[in-house]
């Protein structure tokens, strides 16, 4: 049975959120906004329309986040007043309460997704580190962790490019995962994740360490400008392997974009390589090709404002993208974040794509550094 001081914290932490998300003011901007769509000649310019309502649905969505919330903190605190007078039971309370704090800590989760880019679908890639078949195995098993995670949380999925290892396992991957803050979620898992395992691949049963690095960039559209000079983009086609049926190894479908890039404040320059074999159409998949370069791109210029941010704030605990971030002994069963120093003994629920706990506390430690 839930305490007097835990229902007390649900009330606070209920005000608290209300006053932190402005919700009066969403509610009077919401009001404002969607006047804006009843206007006879809204949809004349069909992208300024589409973006007034993405604004109108995500106001709106906060504030019935919010609602939802508060109708559950009054509800336990109806049903706790019900228990002392033996209307309702314990069991009923408690399951109340479980509600009440789950919707809660949602909706404080979310607020830590602000940023722009954060609700945005995202660009996952995985590169198996050195080591051969065991670091390439790795890589799969991360691979197969990610799409268990999306297919959970509803979010769709598709493998954009694929190059499988010579034995098992893959050499590298790109996911696209599609749907509501996939970008701001999986932003958590940018780096380069180790694993320590008795390896099926080792005649001597030895103990193996091995590496696979996840670069995570949000998958930007046409309502975002980038700068994408043509005569620093060339293409290679190619024929593609795996999956598809035999179309698709007669066919030089399979694409490569090069891009000369040069960073606009250091003047460094560097080629970035993109392969999509998505799909059979030659054509659909340098559009998707396009759409990744331009989600890079974006990807770069949000890292520079990330650095400018770190030296502005240069004592607070930094996030340092592109390090070891997390770590998986299979033998201890422990799966630890070295960032935030969560870990779990649920190694094969980890594996099976639950890791959602490591999500919410890399965005509670540090999605507040980021405003």
């Amino acid at each position: 049975m839930i305490t007097i001081e835990q229902l007390k914290e649900v009330k606070e932490r209920t005000e608290s959120l209300n006053r932190y998300l402005d919700i009066d003011g969403k509610k009077m901007q919401y009001e404002e906004e969607q006047l804006r769509t009843q206007d006879p000649g809204f949809w004349e310019d069909a992208k300024r329309a589409e973006a007034q309502m993405k604004l109108v649905k995500g106001l709106e969505k906060w504030i019935k986040g919010y609602a939802a919330v508060e109708t559950l903190a009054s509800e336990l605190e109806t049903a706790y007043e019900f228990f002392r007078e033996e209307l309702v039971s314990e069991a009923e309370v408690d399951e109340l309460y479980a509600r009440a704090l789950t919707a809660l800590e949602d909706l404080e989760l979310k607020n830590m997704l602000r940023r722009e880019e954060d609700s945005m679908d995202t660009v996952l890639k995985i590169n198996s580190g050195a080591g051969g078949t065991e670091a390439q195995d790795w890589a799969q098993m991360l691979m197969r962790m990610y799409m268990r995670w999306a297919e959970t949380n509803g979010y769709r999925c598709v493998v954009s490019n694929l190059l499988e290892g010579d034995d098992a396992g893959i050499k590298t991957c790109t996911l696209e995962i599609q749907g509501e803050y996939a970008y701001g979620y999986l932003k958590s898992e940018n780096g380069v994740h180790r694993l320590v395992r008795v390896s099926p691949y080792n005649a001597q049963g030895k103990r193996m360490t091995s590496f696979a690095s996840v670069f995570v960039t949000p998958l930007v559209d046409d309502s975002i400008e980038i700068n994408i000079e043509t005569a620093r983009i060339s293409w290679d086609t190619f024929r593609s392997s795996g999956a598809g049926g035999q179309n698709v190894n007669k066919v030089e479908s399979g694409v490569r974009l090069r891009y000369q890039y040069k960073d606009p404040y250091t003047g460094e320059e560097e080629e970035i390589l993109i392969e999509n074999t998505e799909t059979r159409d030659q054509p659909k998949n340098k559009e998707n090709a396009m759409r990744q370069l331009r989600s890079i791109l974006y990807d770069k210029e949000l890292q520079h404002r990330m650095a400018e941010q770190a030296k502005v704030e240069a004592g607070k605990k930094k996030i340092e993208w592109g390090s070891q971030i997390r770590s998986y002994v299979f033998d201890d069963r422990r799966v630890k974040d070295h960032r935030t120093n969560y870990q779990t003994s649920d190694v094969g629920g980890v594996m099976d794509g639950k890791i959602d706990a490591f999500i919410k506390a890399f965005l509670m430690e540090f999605g507040a550094q980021e405003d």
